[in-house]
């Protein structure tokens, strides 16, 4: 049995007025941390992960966590999306450079993936109140209105997202030599945010190279219940357990192949 999609929808939502939009355009120095570089983590991310991992493992006894702040100091979380166990994914602020620097751009990522499935999505912006939400065979709404991906167009009528800057650098300057040849480019520098225009019909496509679970398993879910289609580089199905090999997300699969041979000519 699979929780409530209300319920969830507002464990976001009051988590993000209590935690995330009080900090936002308001942070002190102190309240932001560099993980890597150019990798950030604030407070707010930190303690919203921190409240959804109980709440949501209540909603679903038995299921267990992955997010994103606990992987980052210690990877091995990751190996929970292995098992048979039903998974929460959680983002707590996707686009937190965005976030840290009063963009408001950023959004509230949550997944539930079993047996390696990606079944539910929640994607909320707190800024704009905005919730989307997909089921596996169930499409995807936002606010209550049915979502729908673009109308197919041939590559050089297409706008999409490119991020680049986690692939292998052979492809990435491949990719980056052709991006011409497409209508428009661009990156949000938050998945959330640029999932949500994909999923909204208002870009064509989106191309990634790191796929972390939780930058991608709640949009790809929204994308496919759109009616979207997508495919790893190398044409092979989309899984939350594979953390690479790119991703490149279209309308349909005319338009994927279309836009695979003038971004990368055939080859992965």
């Amino acid at each position: 049995m699979l929780p409530d999609t209300t319920k969830v929808s507002t464990l976001l939502r009051e988590a993000a007025a209590d935690l995330i939009l009080p900090r936002f355009q308001r942070l002190e120095t102190g309240d932001i941390q560099a993980k890597a570089p150019g990798d950030l983590v604030t407070i707010a991310d930190l303690e919203t992960e921190h409240r959804l991992t109980p709440q949501l493992c209540d909603l679903l006894p038995g299921s267990i966590v992955v997010g994103e702040e606990a992987a980052s100091k210690d990877p091995t979380v990751l190996e929970r999306l292995s098992g048979d166990t039903p998974v929460w994914v959680i983002d707590p602020v996707d686009g937190t450079a965005n976030f840290a620097a009063g963009i408001p751009l950023f959004a509230v990522m949550v997944s539930l993936i079993r047996s390696g499935e990606v079944v539910q999505s929640w994607i909320l912006d707190p800024v704009k109140d905005h919730m989307a939400v997909a089921g596996r065979g169930e499409g995807a709404w936002l606010d209550g209105q049915r979502l729908h991906v673009a109308a197919p167009a041939t590559p050089d009528h297409m706008s999409g997202s490119l991020t680049l800057r986690f692939g292998n650098r052979q492809l990435v300057r491949k990719i980056a030599g052709r991006s011409n040849l497409v209508g428009s480019v661009f990156s949000f520098r938050c998945a959330g945010q640029e999932y949500l225009a994909l999923a909204s019909g208002r870009v064509h496509f989106a191309l990634y190279h790191r796929l972390l679970p939780w930058d991608h398993a709640a949009g790809w879910l929204l994308h496919r219940e759109a009616g979207g289609y997508s495919r790893r580089l190398d044409r092979s199905a989309y899984t939350p357990r594979t953390h690479d090999g790119g991703l490149l997300l279209t309308p349909d699969e005319a338009s994927w192949n279309a836009l695979h041979e003038v971004l990368i000519g055939g080859e992965e």
